[in-house]
């Protein structure tokens, strides 16, 4: 009885499992057939899979083996354990067709626990994307069933399993259930089916593009997890964490946490996205032969081998992303094939525990890395719209970067559309907190000059069909006027001072003194640094602000140097030097925050941008 509560009433598998471990023994002491049956069955849980080492799971095998051979074969309870065992063995073969032979023979044995059991073992055993009407048709009947049996867990995993199926096709009142089942949690907690709508809470934190909130709730959830004793707790920790480092553009440091959970007991015998996650992290590090031995390894004889779990849709997806990285069109090809009757599913691990936004946008990867850019941008510009209905702002994001980067391809860098596309990528990266991925298989022309221009407090630096957003600063000032007169040498002096202009320039350069024009302009150009300075202490920035005093510092010094008694006009005496530092260091300071960015535009302009007394932007 104690078990059965933890179980069916308390969702506590942890503490079900020891109460059903402690039945068992004293039942096989007592020499008491139904209750060794009943222990067995408990020890199975509510989910499939639930003992992950191989001693554990052979264990209660057995014991299930065990208690059946015991009881009358036509019994109730008997059906139970064939139920129970069949849901298993399924399971780990990534089949379903005996199950559902059993749940057929449950609607016709008249045992309304039997049925309750089989419909929630059946639904577990159909998570693949193809088996979305039937599971809804399962979960409908199972909360239906639970006003037969009384049990309230029948009813919570009916309505959990009506949730998650909803979610896996996208409809937009999914939330709706979601509430439905907490409400129910209110009157009393149930922690498994509680721990799924933390995973599911959090998965849609991250499609808020709150990755913050969403790290700190992934830990919490996780702790739930452990609470209740569910074993993939760790798994799935895993799995919102990778969902948030890879919009964040950071998924490489995942490196080593996949190495060790790739070989985690705890993993399903059915679940590669933690492989596929590697290969993509391996592939994202620039670890080419790491990320082509894992791919291969995924690929096996034939990728549509790869069994069709609950976790499937979402190792297609970091198979397409590292074939893309990799340039393996035939990877790429075959993927397209298996994912094309899916396009209008979003990418949904497990039960919820995180999305990466609709299939379209890994069609349209799969098209864009074998070279069909038509169908890529058609699949790129459905999967935006798709994210969008989900509420998924970084999916959105991303596949608009994508979008952008595919139309750029397809019709040129300085396609209308394209450029469009990829600034409001770049905006909405921005204010979300991502990296956007850079074109893969393009590399950065040398016969393309850059071009920037201002934005408010950001910048827009365009180079050879890839567009990036950086912050204000005046390094970038600097690099702005720069790269707007290519091959012209500029005196640091005058960038510090924002006094340089083709006029003046083409004039005599050999100008002792500052005349009233020079010191009106520096004197603007003071307050205008004053007011920058301002505004950056204000938002606590204090690097920037710093940065800026050192040249504000710099014009106050040449405007003393330059003036004599009586405010009078003196020589300059050789403050150039000084000018020389203080510009160098803002170039490269803006550098680096490009490069932050987008390496390989940071690479190619710390290439072509030179600093010193004079500096010059040469474009190869």
């Amino acid at each position: 009885m104690l078990g059965e509560r933890a179980l069916y009433v308390n969702g506590d598998l942890q503490t079900a499992r020891r109460w059903f471990d402690t039945a068992y023994r004293q039942a096989e002491q007592c020499g008491d057939p139904p209750a060794l049956a009943r222990a067995a069955l408990g020890l199975g849980g509510v989910w499939v899979h639930e003992h992950r080492t191989s001693a554990e799971e052979e264990t209660v095998r057995a014991r299930q083996r065990h208690a059946l051979s015991l009881i009358d074969p036509c019994s109730p309870l008997a059906l139970r354990l064939r139920v129970r065992m069949r849901g298993e063995e399924d399971y780990r073969a990534g089949e379903h067709a005996a199950m559902l032979r059993l749940l057929a023979q449950a609607r016709g044995s008249g045992d309304a626990m039997a049925l309750a059991e089989a419909l929630s073992l059946a639904h577990h055993c159909l998570l693949g994307p193809e088996h979305a009407s039937l599971r809804m048709e399962l979960a409908r009947e199972l909360i239906g069933q639970a006003a037969v049996t009384g049990r309230r867990g029948d009813l919570l995993m009916g309505l959990l399993w009506r949730t998650v199926d909803l979610y896996l096709a996208a409809d937009p009142h999914a939330e709706r259930a979601v509430e439905e089942l907490r409400a129910l949690l209110d009157d009393h907690a149930h922690l498994a089916v509680g721990y799924v709508l933390d995973a599911i809470e959090v998965m849609l934190t991250i499609r808020a593009g709150r990755f913050d909130e969403a790290e700190k709730h992934a830990g919490e959830c996780f702790e739930r997890g452990v609470t209740a004793g569910d074993m993939d707790a760790t798994g799935w920790y895993g799995g919102q964490l990778g969902a948030i480092r890879w919009y964040q553009g950071r998924a490489s440091e995942l490196l080593p946490l996949l190495a060790d959970l790739v070989s985690s007991p705890t993993l399903s015998p059915i679940d590669n996205s933690y492989l596929a996650a590697l290969a993509l992290c391996a592939a994202t590090a620039g670890e080419r032969r790491l990320a082509t031995g894992h791919l291969a390894r995924l690929r096996g004889r034939d990728l549509a081998d790869l069994p069709r779990s609950s976790t499937w849709l979402t190792s297609m997806y970091c198979i397409v992303e590292t074939a893309h990285l990799l340039q393996d069109a035939d990877t790429a090809a075959a993927a397209y094939t298996l994912l094309t009757p899916y396009a209008e599913l979003p990418v949904i691990a497990s039960l919820g525990v995180a999305c990466f936004g609709s299939v379209h946008h890994s069609l349209g990867m799969a098209a864009l890395t074998t070279g069909d850019l038509d169908r890529a941008v058609e699949h790129l510009r459905a999967a935006v719209s798709a994210n969008l209905a989900l509420g998924h702002w970084p999916a959105a994001t991303l596949s608009r970067c994508r979008l952008g980067q595919a139309m750029a391809l397809r019709s040129g860098p300085q396609h209308k559309a394209a450029r469009v596309e990829q600034a409001t990528a770049a905006q909405e990266a921005k204010d979300l907190g991502m990296v956007l991925p850079a074109v893969v298989g393009r590399a950065v022309s040398a016969r393309e000059a850059c071009r920037i221009r201002r934005h408010g407090r950001h910048w827009q630096v365009e180079l050879g069909g890839r567009l990036v957003l950086v912050d204000h600063s005046v390094g970038m000032a600097h690099l702005a006027t720069l790269i707007a007169n290519p091959g012209r040498e500029i005196l640091a002096a005058d960038l510090a001072a924002g006094t340089w202009t083709r006029e003046a320039d083409n004039a005599s350069p050999a100008q002792p003194v500052l005349d009233d024009l020079a010191r009106d302009t520096y004197r603007q150009r003071l307050a205008q640094l004053q007011d920058e300075i301002d505004e950056l202490e204000s938002m606590h920035d204090l690097e920037r602000a710093a940065a800026v005093r050192l040249e504000r510092e710099w014009l106050v010094s040449e405007l003393s140097a330059a003036t004599g008694i009586g405010g009078r006009p003196r020589p300059f005496t050789g403050s150039e030097e000084r000018a020389r530092i203080a510009v160098g260091k803002a170039i490269r300071r803006a550098l680096s925050r490009i490069a932050a960015v987008d390496a390989a535009i940071g690479e190619e302009l710390r290439a072509t941008v030179q600093t010193g007394l004079r500096c010059c932007y040469r474009p190869k």
